[in-house]
């Protein structure tokens, strides 16, 4: 049933206290975490910046610690026992850089200090980190006469920070895993222990001989554990979408998804809040998470964009994730700019994902960041975006024909003499693909390969475009608009009752330009 009563938007609030105290919309997320909080256990849970990792954590703390008239309409109100607590240890990494393991070992010993002061435990002699956190584990457990709770936030942080400087991540690592050792050897004083951040590195480097850590990160019951779902946008949020169209915002913000057969899509909670702020559409959630690393290591790799819009991947590769062996998948699916499609299982037990971009934001934003590491500069992009909506409004095909040309002709040549010619085939259906998904401009990739091919479809202005390209080595063959007609590929688009332009374009390899612009009507 929806709420009619306007609240105050909780964007940036962290603190669960302040959130139900202050008035403000609340998601009720105690559904999902009543199972695990009262059988306790060892959980692991990743997901993307700004999805509401800390504020989960926060709400842990707060059942736990018995706050019974901050969860007064909640779910778990009435299943929980309030007579019983449990002391709370909290770490966070989440904010500041450290950028060695001398800096990493002062915030350690400082929180590990400041949670024994507020938990009023006495360290009784001098030791190391490790020493310092199994005397706080086993002395809390000791006070309070129940297992402790340990709560971690942005657990990877610190070396995600470093992660292009190899040696200083592994220093950090080696910091942590210190730390996280600990863990293991503690379980007669533990009762629940819940580790968040954004990547998922492997036990052995972090989380070594802690072989009961639960990972719910793809777990269908935990899948929406985070973020908002098309129900609370609907209901929680109601006395804020008159004015909006909400369509739009499930193709700007919507389609996360983490587990499950039936893939329940969430939406990013930092955009959505923003968007009913501001009342204007934007990339809020790219423009405040985005890390450097991310398009540095995309461009390093030469990553073939139209492929982010049907990528496959094995499970295994989702969870390779180490300083010394980041996989391209596990980089953009643990950072969310990759989410799961679908789940396919050709061979029993043996799943195939099915990987996309979740939404409209991210195709945009990615697509825009990454067109300086294909050659195209703010500057060429900035010219794009005034030019080129008005040639596909008009249908012009001879300006679209000079337009793509001077696009092309403008890419550095530095990039061709530093890279093998298998990239820049691909390169080519790249700067095509991704300098329309940039524009927001409605783009279907309808068979993306490494191989120097791409078809692909744009419905703008009241007219679609199928497009196929080839690479040729130096004159035009006549084959890309040839394939369009044959394949048939205007046929599903018949329909739609808008004008249909087949266009076939080859690029010559020894040129490194356009030799044939070839137009015909679907």
């Amino acid at each position: 049933m929806a709420n009619h009563q306007r609240l105050t938007l909780p964007i940036g609030i962290q603190s669960f206290e302040k959130l139900r105290k202050g008035h403000y919309y609340y998601v009720d997320k105690t559904p999902l975490i009543e199972s695990m909080a009262k059988i306790g256990g060892y959980y692991f849970l990743s997901r993307p910046r700004r999805f509401g990792k800390s504020l989960l954590l926060d709400t842990l703390r707060c059942l736990f610690e018995g706050h019974q008239a901050l969860f007064d309409g909640l779910y778990i109100h009435d299943r929980w026992d309030w007579q019983r607590t449990h002391p709370v240890i909290r770490l966070s990494f989440g904010s500041g850089v450290m950028r060695n393991r001398e800096e990493l070992d002062t915030r350690i010993r400082d929180q590990l200090f400041s949670e024994r002061e507020r938990l009023g435990v006495s360290l009784q002699r001098e030791t190391d980190i490790a020493g310092e956190f199994s005397a706080l584990i086993r002395d809390t457990h000791a006070q309070y006469g129940e297992r402790a709770v340990v709560l971690i936030d942005e657990y990877d942080k610190p070396i995600l920070d470093n992660i292009l400087e190899t040696e200083r991540a592994r220093e950090l690592r080696e910091g942590l895993k210190n730390l996280y050792s600990v863990i293991k050897d503690a379980d007669p004083h533990l009762h629940l222990v819940l580790i968040t951040g954004v990547s998922k590195f492997s036990k052995v480097s972090l989380f070594s001989g802690l072989n009961n850590l639960r990972d719910i990160t793809l777990l269908p019951e935990y899948s929406t554990i985070c973020g908002y779902t098309d129900e609370d946008i609907d209901t929680v949020f109601a006395p804020e979408l008159p004015g909006l169209d909400r369509e739009a915002i499930r193709q700007w913000y919507n389609g996360y998804r983490w587990g499950g057969q039936e893939l329940t899509s969430v939406y990013n909670p930092f955009d959505v809040l923003l968007l009913l702020q501001n009342r204007q559409f934007g990339p809020y959630w790219f423009e405040s998470a985005t890390p450097t690393f991310l398009v540095n290591l995309l461009k390093e790799r030469g990553v073939f964009t139209p492929a982010l819009t049907a990528w496959h991947s094995r499970p295994a590769l989702l969870s390779r994730f180490d300083v010394d062996d980041i996989s391209t998948d596990a980089l953009l699916f643990q950072t969310g700019y990759l989410t799961l499609k679908g789940i396919h299982e050709e061979v029993p037990n043996r799943p195939l994902y099915e990987l996309g971009l979740p939404n409209q934001e991210v195709e945009i934003s990615l697509n825009e960041a990454l067109l300086p590491a294909l050659g195209v500069s703010h500057a060429i992009f900035d010219d794009v975006v005034i030019r080129l909506p008005r040639l596909l409004k008009a249908a012009d095909m001879a300006g679209l024909e000079a337009h793509m040309k001077a696009l092309y002709a403008g890419l550095p040549h530095d990039w061709y003499r530093n890279n093998p010619i298998a990239r820049y085939e691909g390169h080519y259906a790249s700067v095509f693909y991704s300098h329309f998904a940039a524009l927001g401009v409605q783009v279907t990739v309808e068979d993306a390969s490494h191989h120097g091919k791409v078809d692909m479809t744009v419905d703008f202005g009241g007219h679609i475009y199928l497009f196929e390209f080839k690479v040729v080595e130096q004159l035009p063959e006549g084959r890309a608009l040839a394939q369009i007609k044959a394949r048939g590929y205007a046929d599903k688009y018949r329909s739609t009752g808008k004008p249909i332009h087949l266009i076939g374009v080859e690029f010559s390899s020894e040129q490194r330009q356009i030799v044939a612009f070839e137009v015909g009507r679907g």
